[in-house]
């Protein structure tokens, strides 16, 4: 992987998976409780949101993550024989 495209997927990881996940579990704490949003909230949501976001936009998105856990049919026909 290049320099270039391991940037920009570190940056994702941030923007997307920790910045969208932040955003939308303090969204559900600030509907569903009546707890106050303040900068303790906004720690330990991060503290839970990252390690989600870690598996999410580092493991489960990367390109070669769906093929090794379901092979293209192909791939099962050659195993196979």
């Amino acid at each position: 992987m290049s320099r270039r495209r391991f940037l920009i997927r570190f940056l994702e990881f941030f923007v997307i998976g920790v910045g969208f996940g932040l955003g939308e579990d303090l969204i559900a704490i600030h509907f569903a409780t009546d707890a106050e949003i303040t900068m303790q909230t906004v720690y330990i949501t991060l503290l839970v949101a990252f390690p989600f976001a870690i598996f999410t936009e580092l493991i489960v998105d990367h390109p070669a993550f769906w093929r090794k856990l379901i092979p293209p049919k192909e791939d099962k026909e050659k195993q196979e024989q």
